[in-house]
């Protein structure tokens, strides 16, 4: 491991995947609106974006993104295209009176609710910025194909224990108990948080 800070890369990815955001407000909405395995079940799906960004980042992908304009924006309009449509559920939940039953886990619902953590982490153009930077400044050339299988296995590792841990807490019993009382509160305050999200990603201006 001469030349990488290994320390340095896992307190980086740690403050990345444990502040708030459009991943850790999804875990949360659908742990305590659907219970613990759609919550954990999302969680994976997140997770494996993260992988990929960081195996993509890894081997010059991310790289290869930031100097070529027109694949990162391309990531980036579909990133705050999504998160708008998420505004736009929770809005819609927001209006809606009355209190929704718990939804059922079935393997069809938890294949989508997977494929949505996926397609959250995949769209969202500032996984390519962090991972692309990490990789470029943390991660010296020459580096041996051992020590970069290491970081990435690190990484991936810390994030999954990151956002499970969030699915584990969000879904416990007292925070299901207060979603189902305050469930339009909390859905407006996703809905805003998502809107807000997708219209920075969509006015930012990256350099």
């Amino acid at each position: 491991m001469d030349g990488v800070n290994l320390a340095l890369i896992m307190a980086a990815g740690l403050l990345a995947g444990a502040s708030p955001g459009p991943a850790t407000l999804t875990i949360a909405g659908t742990s305590m609106q659907q219970g613990r395995k759609a919550g954990l079940v999302l969680a994976s799906g997140i997770s494996t974006g993260s992988l990929i960004w960081s195996v993509s980042a890894a081997f010059g992908l991310g790289a290869v993104m930031l100097a070529n304009a027109w694949l990162f924006e391309v990531a980036r309009y579909a990133g705050a295209a999504y998160l708008m449509y998420l505004a736009f559920r929770s809005a819609r939940s927001a209006l809606r009176s009355g209190t929704p039953e718990m939804k059922s886990s079935r393997a069809k619902s938890l294949r989508a609710i997977f494929a949505k953590g996926l397609a959250l982490h995949i769209t969202n153009p500032k996984a390519v910025l962090f991972f692309g930077s990490l990789y470029a400044i943390a991660i010296p050339p020459g580096t041996s194909p051992s020590v970069l299988l290491t970081v990435i296995a690190v990484i991936a590792v810390q994030s999954t224990l990151v956002f499970h841990g969030y699915a584990l807490l969000f879904s416990s019993a007292t925070a299901a108990r207060i979603y189902q009382r305050l469930r339009r509160g909390f859905e407006a305050v996703f809905a805003a948080a998502f809107a807000t999200a997708s219209w920075q990603i969509f006015t930012a201006r990256f350099s």
